[in-house]
């Protein structure tokens, strides 16, 4: 421990080394209880008490606080700390306020005054403390109080340099909870000027607040272009001994020149002024050109300041994608940087030139570097830099390449880490679609992928190659032959036995001239598999048993002899019993010709996108390189039912052709608008595993936040633009949710910014706390963003939330309430008929009772009601009410506060077609607000 000084506080010192010298749990409780009585004896008793003293005590409880314990008394001496004029003292106080005071507590007030003060003050060290207590605290109470001192702080010419860097950083901290709070106008212009300023670190918090603020409203803050641009140039060209304060190991300001980088790339194209573009290329070419120099140190922090500036200024390079000389100089600094020692250096390296990959200017440039990358895939020690190698080929394969790189990664997919294998099928299948000028190549390639990884094979993949060789007779010969020697292979995936079982039961007769794949033998072949399979993929042979029937007539009695099998036996799959005996029916019963017809070869799928790439995108959101296929012969997939279940009997897939081109292959998509554009596909997919059943296929939004009365999970919103979905769970009196955002357009969502509307008042009775979310939602991914609730009192209606952003340079916005209505903070509370109807009878009086007689929204459905009941946050009390059509139940709401116990009564009447709803609760403002809640909801 270090020694005290005259100020170090001796019995805080004496304290702290009590505590750490306890031999056990029990021993520091009982020092921690000991010295908890003494400072409450003290701050109740003695008046007297000096600063010293306080700030003392105070330090003390802090440091309780911090090891655990709850403290609840202190709070108001640390507030008359603030009003101390000594600093050490004042900082122990702001520190207590900022760790242990809430935002709802009340000395707020006192402490929102105390803080005005301070702001007030000439002194910059109180102004100081003050501002970075209202950063720490950063509610919206603290933005509301202080939205006029703040800026005007920051943008004075009387104010400190120290005061403004402070002012610029607690502003951005409280914008990003309030952005509300930023005035407009001439603000504006001020703010933006403050990137002219003489102090570096006035110019550094500045840029940062700026950034965020263009984020959210670029076209007001565009003025910021033509001084950043300056400000970097004047930085870039600057010696070290120029910057002196601000250079770090001989690079001058580079935290600055990265924030000015990317504050840049808020706006594409940067700029359109001839004078700015030149200044700005020419400072981009400069930092190229020290890239190149030798290092002035050999201290890694040298390094790592220079290449920080330099891979942010081939970022702005690769963003802006208009200056072919800087594209190409910036792939040959990356190529350099591929055999570097460093391995952050390589991943890095191979992250940018995936970008630089999808440029027309500078793809031929990074090709040059493929025989490097495909060492590095399979070289690397560091797995993270192995998966970028193998994005930046997936990148970089064009129709020259293509066969090259894919026959790479097949050889490397053997023996591939496992956390990679599952996205380089996905890639290879991409590439193998997308490039195939002859699809027997593209046929090998999936039965390799199959052959080699079939265990990471997606259920997308498989489906497509049968799509693909189903549209495209050329290849149908070729792909029964193939198929049929990879089912030879003594050891052979699941996977392989589904394709082949579909495909020969297609064109099977293809290749039965040969005596070598005779119909008994690929029977055969097939049968010998079966016991293997899992129950759906045995549907499938069973499917292809029937096919066979119509192809080899030859064959039909061995394989009635495996249908009657199957039907007699005692399966414990009654699925598959069943078909096999409505098989083994049609095969009797029905005569040729209706053979024939009911299992014709399949026709053709629709035509469509591949929805691999989509499904790749949703694994590695933000992070797949564009290198998209646009192929227009690629087929619509089936559905998981229908392509499993039914296999490909056509009765079934007549259903098939005829859905949806649009619908997803896993069923879970929700049904796109058609307003989007003509080559929208809207492949996305939920995570949610989600019931969708009530999203309509039309243009306008769905949105009804009633239905979540009555559920926890599903759609809370959807348009031709976005998809939120909800799930939550709930727990005595907190909840927590997570929203799931979902572009479902081909473009990216930009400035994308969800905003808590819930005022102060309210957060009072329900506070509700929101995480940041990404500011870009690319083209069909997905972010999820949690929020968690804490019902401290009843209250009525529900926050809503506002969601802004830029599509297609259009700004979006629009509000939906959140599903957190009371009842979500029900528990559910079993009672039989004595005790309710005691309780019942309890709570007669006029205040604790509502009720409402409404008539049925729909013909009278019991089941349906007691459903919602059910599904309200209630206990449903059967047999408990003399009439057996009422139902009644009980629960308790949780709040901070108190428990306050509800029960429910629901009359219907058959007659009338009408419900009576009454409605007892401990609490008026309960009873109205859960009786509010359910009327007319049955």
């Amino acid at each position: 421990m270090a020694p005290v000084r005259g100020d170090g506080m001796r019995g805080l010192a004496v304290f702290i080394s009590d505590i750490r010298n306890c031999k056990s749990k029990e021993a520091e409780v009982k020092r921690i209880n000991k010295e908890l009585a003494n400072i409450r004896s003290k701050f109740k008793g003695d008046k007297t008490l000096d600063g010293y003293q306080k700030k003392k005590y105070v330090c003390k409880l802090l440091f309780i606080f911090l090891l655990g314990h709850d403290i609840d008394f202190g709070h108001m001496e640390a507030v008359n700390l603030l009003s101390s004029n000594k600093y050490s003292e004042k900082q122990i106080g702001y520190l207590f306020i900022s760790v242990l005071v809430n935002t709802n507590s009340d000395l707020i007030r006192l402490i929102i005054q105390s803080i005005k003060n301070d702001l007030q003050s000439r002194n910059p060290v109180h102004v100081n403390l003050a501002l970075q207590c209202i950063a720490n605290i950063g509610s919206r109470d603290m933005a509301e109080s202080f939205s006029n001192e703040i800026p005007k702080l920051l943008v004075s010419g009387d104010t400190m340099d120290v005061v403004k860097q402070s002012a610029a950083l607690c502003l951005l901290r409280l914008f990003r909870s309030s952005p509300d709070i930023i005035p407009g106008g001439e603000w504006t212009s001020r703010i933006i000027h403050l990137l002219n300023d003489q102090h570096m670190g006035v110019v550094t918090a500045a840029t940062s607040l700026i950034d965020a603020l263009v984020k959210r409203n670029p076209d007001e803050y565009k003025g910021c272009v033509n001084l950043a641009v300056s400000r970097l140039s004047r930085i870039v060209t600057a010696s070290y001994t120029d910057l002196q304060d601000y250079t770090y190991y001989f690079v001058p300001a580079p935290w600055l020149s990265v924030k000015l980088l990317r504050l840049l790339q808020n706006y594409n194209p940067v700029t359109e002024e001839a004078g700015v573009r030149a200044r700005l290329n020419e400072t981009l070419e400069t930092i190229l050109n020290k890239a190149q120099e030798p290092p002035k140190s050999k201290k890694v922090q040298h390094s790592n300041a220079k290449n920080a500036v330099l891979f942010e200024a081939i970022n702005l390079i690769i963003h802006s994608d208009s200056e072919p000389n800087l594209l190409v100089r910036a792939c040959n600094q990356l190529g350099q940087f591929l055999s570097n020692r460093e391995t952050n250096l390589r991943y890095l390296a191979l992250e940018s030139m995936c970008h630089l990959a999808t440029s027309e200017f500078s793809h031929e440039e990074v090709k040059k570097h493929q025989e490097v990358v495909i060492l590095s895939m399979k070289m690397e020690k560091d797995v993270s830099v192995r998966q970028m190698a193998v994005d930046l080929l997936y990148a970089m394969c064009d129709r020259g390449n293509a066969e090259e790189i894919v026959q790479e990664m097949l050889n490397y997919l053997e023996t591939a880490d496992y956390s990679i294998r599952e996205e380089m099928v996905l890639k290879v299948a991409i590439l193998a679609e997308k490039y195939a000028t002859d699809y027997t190549w593209y046929v090998d390639v999936i039965l390799n992928l199959i052959r080699i990884a079939g265990d990471y094979v997606s259920e997308e993949v498989w489906y497509r190659v049968i799509q693909i060789v189903i549209n495209r007779e050329e290849v149908q010969g070729y792909a029964a032959k193939t198929v049929f020697e990879a089912l030879q292979a003594p050891a052979c995936h699941e996977n392989m036995v589904k394709v082949g079982g579909y495909i020969l039961g297609e064109f099977g007769n293809l290749i039965a001239g040969d005596s070598r794949s005779a119909p008994l033998v690929q029977f055969k072949l097939l049968h010998s598999k079966y016991h293997l399979c899992s129950p759906m993929t045995r549907a499938l042979l069973l499917s292809t048993y029937i096919k066979f029937i119509n192809l080899f007539p030859e064959i039909r009695t061995n394989i009635q002899d495996v249908f009657r099998q199957h039907s007699n036996l005692r399966s414990a799959d009654a699925e598959l019993q069943q078909r096999a005996s409505e098989y083994l029916q049609l095969s009797i019963v029905a005569s040729t010709d209706v053979l024939a017809t009911v299992l014709e070869e399949m026709p053709s799928f629709p035509e469509r996108e591949s929805s691999i790439l989509a499904v790749l995108k949703k694994k590695k959101p933000g992070r797949v390189p564009e290198n998209e296929i646009r192929e227009s012969k690629s087929p619509a997939p089936p559905s998981v039912a229908q392509n499993q279940n039914n296999a490909h009997v056509n009765n079934s897939h007549s259903k098939l052709n005829n859905s949806n081109a649009n619908t997803d292959l896993l069923g879970l998509s929700t049904p796109p608008s058609n307003n989007i554009g003509s080559n929208s596909n809207s492949t996305l997919i939920d995570v949610l595993g989600d019931i969708y059943g009530n999203s309509n296929n039309n243009s306008n939004a769905v949105y009804n936040t009633k239905k979540f009365l009555f559920k926890n999970n599903g759609v809370l919103f959807e348009n031709e633009m976005l998809q939120i979905g909800v799930k939550s769970e709930f727990r005595q009196n907190l909840g927590r949710l997570g929203l799931f955002y979902g572009n479902k357009t081909q473009v990216p969502l930009t400035n994308f910014n969800p905003v808590l509307q819930w005022s102060a008042e309210d957060a009072l009775k329900l506070n509700v706390q929101m995480k940041a979310v990404e500011p870009t939602l690319e083209a069909g991914a997905q972010i999820q963003q949690l929020l968690t609730a804490e019902c401290i009192e009843d209250y009525a209606d529900a926050p809503t939330i506002e969601i802004s952003f830029r599509y297609n340079g259009t700004q979006q916005k629009f509000s939906i309430k959140l599903p957190l209505s009371v009842n979500k903070f029900f528990e559910p509370t079993e009672m039989n008929a004595e005790s309710f109807f005691a309780r019942w009878k309890n709570l007669s009086g006029e205040q604790q009772r509502a009720q409402k007689v409404f008539k049925a929204g729909q013909p009278l459905d019991l089941p349906g009601a007691r459903n919602k009941l059910m599904g309200f946050g209630m206990q449903l009390l059967d047999q408990v009410d003399p009439n057996p059509d009422n139902m009644v139940c009980a629960g308790i709401i949780h709040t901070q506060s108190q428990q306050v116990g509800c029960l429910l009564r629901l009359e219907p009447n058959k007659q009338a077609q009408m419900f009576r709803l009454t409605i007892r609760a401990s609490k008026e403002t309960v009873t109205r607000e859960i009786c509010d809640l359910l009327s007319d909801q049955f």
